[in-house]
């Protein structure tokens, strides 16, 4: 289990007040809240495998990989929630809107050259006859994003987004997802 998580007991019959407590974002949307837990598992299983994979004196080539593949559909997936929650901003209060589009610049930023073989913000191609990422095996880390310019750590990326997820607090959600849709009078 990554740092900071943390289980919760299991409430029978939670009212909705209990249910949002436990995990505000339902408040927000039911789905994204369990596509959040996807994505924290999925952070938890590339964790792992980077532990593993580096752990003895030699490095575990298989767990490493698993990792990076994990890591690849991680990034998309964090990136993909955290854009829908910035679209809908007016849907949380104003410290949780600067903190999800700081975190979506930071997925971005290892998104572009995964997803699209670009750098962000540019037309401009990475390469194709690449790594997928860098290993760092001082600090048993991968390196994602571009690697001809700014890589980034995977671990402090997904410790990142758990960080941004999980300070959310119920107060902190204004409206479900839906109204974000409707029309202002």
């Amino acid at each position: 289990m990554a740092e900071g998580v943390s289980r919760k007991p299991v409430l029978i019959n939670p009212t909705w007040e209990q249910m949002v407590e436990r995990d505000p974002l339902i408040a927000f949307s039911f789905y994204l809240d369990g596509r959040k837990s996807v994505l924290i598992a999925v952070a938890n299983e590339v964790v792992e495998n980077l532990d593993g994979g580096f752990s003895g004196p030699a490095v575990d080539g298989g767990r490493i990989t698993r990792a990076d593949d994990l890591m690849w559909l991680w990034t998309l997936g964090a990136y993909e929630v955290i854009r829908t929650m910035c679209q809908a901003k007016e849907c949380f209060a104003e410290s949780v809107r600067r903190e999800l589009g700081s975190l979506k610049l930071e997925l971005a930023a290892a998104r572009m050259p995964a997803a699209k073989m670009e750098r962000a913000r540019t037309s401009t191609p990475v390469p194709s006859s690449r790594s997928s990422s860098g290993w760092d095996v001082a600090n048993r880390d991968l390196l994602v994003g571009d690697p001809t310019s700014t890589t980034i750590s995977a671990r402090r990326l997904l410790s990142r987004f758990q960080q941004v997820v999980s300070s959310i607090r119920p107060s902190d959600i204004l409206k479900p997802h839906e109204d974000s849709y409707r029309k202002k009078a």
